[in-house]
């Protein structure tokens, strides 16, 4: 059973998303939750991240969506202070909500960016803390986020770590779900 997730993917400059009112921003979202509703079902209770933009941020928000009906609750974990200084105002102000909101918030170090070895142990302790994780990635193209995703399959292959995917093809799933749902609504 699956009680907690880290959820990750990739940023929005990755996806080709430079705007954050991107209509594509509402498919990943509804991608999110329709995977994180199947875990619900099945005993999910607490979702991990570290509050990225993009993927993890929306994350964040799906979340607190979800807590009007289910018992989930939300863990930010940046891997230091002052994580979300250098990103644009928007997804700054956004991260500060999110981070409000959250059942529980804590920079796994103290201190502010001292090195690449806080992005290593931050996977490594989103790892050891969670079943497993879901992650909105094309392989072929995995950005940032394929650092994560090395450690996730290393872990998967040494003991029952869960990894479940996000594809492109799943989110184009989700697009055509929604336009199909759309065209039924209009025609009636």
């Amino acid at each position: 059973m699956m009680r907690i997730l880290t959820v990750t993917g990739n940023k929005p400059m990755e996806l080709n998303i430079m705007n954050e009112n991107d209509s594509r921003i509402a498919y990943i979202k509804q991608a999110i939750q329709q995977r994180l509703i199947s875990l619900l079902d099945e005993g999910l209770h607490w979702v991990l991240v570290t509050g990225q933009m993009g993927v993890e941020l929306w994350t964040c928000q799906v979340v607190l969506d979800l807590k009007k009906q289910y018992d989930i609750k939300l863990g930010i974990f940046p891997p230091f202070m002052e994580f979300e200084a250098r990103w644009p105002d928007g997804y700054q102000a956004l991260f500060q909500e999110m981070i409000a909101q959250a059942d529980f918030y804590q920079p796994l170090y103290q201190q502010t960016y001292q090195g690449p070895h806080q992005f290593i142990n931050k996977d490594l302790w989103l790892i050891h803390k969670s079943d497993g994780s879901l992650i909105l990635v094309d392989e072929e193209h995995p950005g940032s986020v394929k650092y994560f995703l090395e450690k996730a399959k290393h872990s998967a292959y040494q003991s029952n770590y869960s990894i479940q995917y996000i594809t492109p093809n799943d989110l184009e799933e989700v697009v055509q779900d929604c336009l199909s749902a759309n065209d039924f609504y209009e025609t009636e």
